[in-house]
């Protein structure tokens, strides 16, 4: 994730960040706070050195295992950047062009307001991938055209200058329950949507209460699951059914005869129940900023181990001399 914003999700957290914290037990896993992709817009540096330590104390503090995983900001490792130069020289300008993020942002601030690293950023997203040489990738089908786009530049250089780059497969996250906006239930929660419609995990328990009881329902007062006819209450059954792992049948049923601010009561109590300690440990780690500093420098030396490797090899193969 990019460290945008001073608080992940709700929708962060049970989307990708549960998914995160499994995969530790089978695979070896490397997971980057990408800060060079968020300065592809423009960013206050204070909030993005902020952002990002509050990011990776929510990591930590929600299961990422720094003596299982790689956890480490991007900047911190520089093939990054150097790989992505080197991708860059054999991506064609009509298949990043294709990108379909870069088309939905720049329609939205306007192509002449978008950067160069903006429209590049898929090819700085194939090197993070290639890197470390994976063979498999989580990702959700939003990012499965940025894989296929590491693929075809993995495939393209093996084919000009020899066997390098393990050719990575999408590990398609096992889809939880849509988490939607509480305003807005038929849009997903987003940290750019209205502020009273996101679950913040850094906000404080009476905040969380507070937007959860004034979350979107109707008139009825009857609590069923009817995501086009009952989006709002829907949407509360889901979050419920997501954070205390029953069913949405069986809530359901355990609701029989109750109404609307029952739901939300129960709703609030299992999200904190949730949420309060990834909280309360992320700020934690974040009063002992030189200890969060070093798990992270941690992560970038075990990161740039494997990284300097692959990009000595791809040094090598496209005819660069080694300093000495």
């Amino acid at each position: 994730m990019q460290p945008s914003a001073d608080s992940l999700h709700l929708g962060n957290y049970l989307g990708a960040l549960t998914n995160w914290v499994k995969m530790q037990d089978d695979f070896n896993a490397y997971y980057m706070l990408a800060d060079l992709h968020a300065i592809t817009v423009p960013q206050d540096p204070k909030e993005l050195r902020d952002n990002t330590r509050r990011t990776a104390a929510q990591y930590l503090a929600a299961g990422i295992d720094p003596e299982k995983s790689a956890l480490f900001m991007q900047s911190q490792v520089p093939a990054h950047a150097q790989l992505a130069w080197v991708l860059n020289c054999i991506a064609g300008f009509g298949e990043a062009s294709r990108m379909t993020q870069f088309k939905d942002k720049s329609q939205k601030a306007g192509a002449d307001t978008a950067s160069v690293g903006l429209f590049t950023y898929p090819i700085l997203q194939a090197a993070d991938i290639l890197l470390y040489q994976p063979k498999k990738v989580p990702v959700g089908e939003d990012q499965r055209q940025h894989l296929e786009l590491t693929r075809d530049l993995a495939e393209r250089f093996n084919t000009r200058f020899g066997k390098t780059f393990t050719v990575p497969e999408a590990h398609i996250l096992k889809e939880t329950a849509k988490i939607y906006d509480l305003q807005n239930p038929e849009s997903k929660m987003s940290k750019s949507n209205e502020p009273k419609g996101t679950i913040n995990i850094m906000d404080d328990s009476a905040l969380t209460l507070k937007k959860i009881k004034g979350a979107v329902t109707d008139l009825d007062n009857e609590i069923r699951f009817d995501v086009q006819n009952k989006p709002g209450v829907s949407n509360l059954l889901g979050i419920y059914s997501a954070v205390s792992g029953n069913s949405v049948q069986q809530l359901v049923s355990e609701l029989s005869g109750k109404g609307y601010g029952d739901l939300k009561t129960e709703v609030a109590d299992a999200v904190l129940a949730v949420i309060e300690p990834i909280r309360d440990r992320a700020n934690e780690l974040l009063a002992n900023r030189d200890e969060l500093d070093r798990l992270l420098g941690l992560g970038a030396e075990r990161a740039n181990a494997l990284a300097e490797q692959t990009l000595a090899d791809v040094y090598e193969k496209i005819g660069f001399i080694p300093r000495k």
